[in-house]
């Protein structure tokens, strides 16, 4: 039987995962709907169903790997799955990460106010632009799955043949695997979406001190469209700022210390890993006029239900 406190915690997570996925499936509809009747969507709603779509299926997987992983560990320690899990995993994790740097720099380029030359000419070309940028880092997010996928295909196999030159046992011919493949991969893939993503963030924080500066003699600074702009893009992009540093946070963990699914800090790990995940696409509905109305008429009717 298990302990109440893991209980507890396992049941927080999937009551986590289940709010993230109908959040994220919440922005897909209405941006699927908008699709249907307009023929096109906008830049900036084309990266947020591409980033609601990767995210939910994600989570869906994300879910399914953390539960099947702590009820049948041996299962899945020697099985297919998961390799089927991890391939698809990998794909959405990097495909997320793109999709959410996209976003990060298109918030910048509508919003921040700069006179640079270059600044002037991506924000005139970069909007038409988005749709090959996500195609490419569909393609960039498979190479990397390939890649992934080979390294996790090789310690499957020495996990199926159990010989390993030398005196290195299984665990820690894998443990040099992950140190020495699976970090280093990881890190130079996320590097470059993580470089612009920051970018972006410090560039919209000197854009918004700039104006406020302007702003500060006028007693409706706080009330000024650009300022809210400012302010409303921050606060969507320095939620998804935590989760980037989350995964990084995991990645090292991953890499140095495994986390047993009968560990007491399991369940609470894998909390800590998909919290912003799931709280993220909340702040991107409340920060959206259209997603905002529809999502709180939702909220009304599903609360006279369960009170009718």
């Amino acid at each position: 039987m298990l302990p109440a406190l893991t209980v507890f915690f396992m049941l927080i997570f999937v009551l986590l995962c289940f709010l993230g996925i109908l959040a994220n499936g919440f922005i897909v509809l209405m941006l699927s709907r908008e699709w249907l009747r307009r023929g096109r969507l906008p830049p900036l709603d084309m990266i947020l169903f591409s980033l609601g779509t990767s995210r939910f299926c994600q989570q869906c997987v994300g879910l399914v790997n953390s539960l099947y992983y702590f009820l049948y560990l041996v299962e899945y320690s020697r099985g297919l799955a998961r390799q089927l899990i991890g391939l698809h995993w990998d794909f959405l994790n990097s495909a997320t990460f793109w999709f959410g740097t996209w976003l990060s720099v298109l918030f910048c380029i509508k919003i921040a106010n700069f006179s640079h030359p270059a600044f002037l000419w991506l924000k005139w070309r970069l909007p038409g632009l988005v749709p090959r940028l996500l195609l490419g880092s569909i393609l960039v997010s498979f190479i990397v799955t390939l890649l992934f996928f080979w390294g996790n295909q090789s310690a499957y196999q020495a996990f199926l043949r159990r010989k390993i030159s030398g005196n290195t046992t299984f665990k820690e011919w894998n443990r040099r695997l992950e140190i020495d493949y699976f970090m280093p991969l990881k890190l130079v893939t996320m590097s470059i979406p993580c470089s612009l993503f920051l970018v972006s963030i410090l560039m919209l924080i000197k854009s918004l001190r700039r104006h406020t500066q302007r702003m500060q003699h006028n007693a409706h600074s706080m009330q000024d469209p650009s300022a809210q702009a400012h302010s409303r893009a921050l606060k969507s992009l320095v939620s998804f700022l935590v989760l980037y540093a989350l995964s990084f946070v995991s990645m090292v963990v991953d890499a140095t210390v495994v986390i047993p699914s009968d560990n007491m800090w399991y369940w609470p790990w894998q909390i800590i890993l998909y919290l912003c995940m799931s709280v993220h696409p909340f702040i991107l509905i409340t920060n959206n006029l259209r997603f905002r109305g529809t999502f709180r008429q939702l909220l009304l009717l599903a609360r006279g239900f369960w009170v009718a």
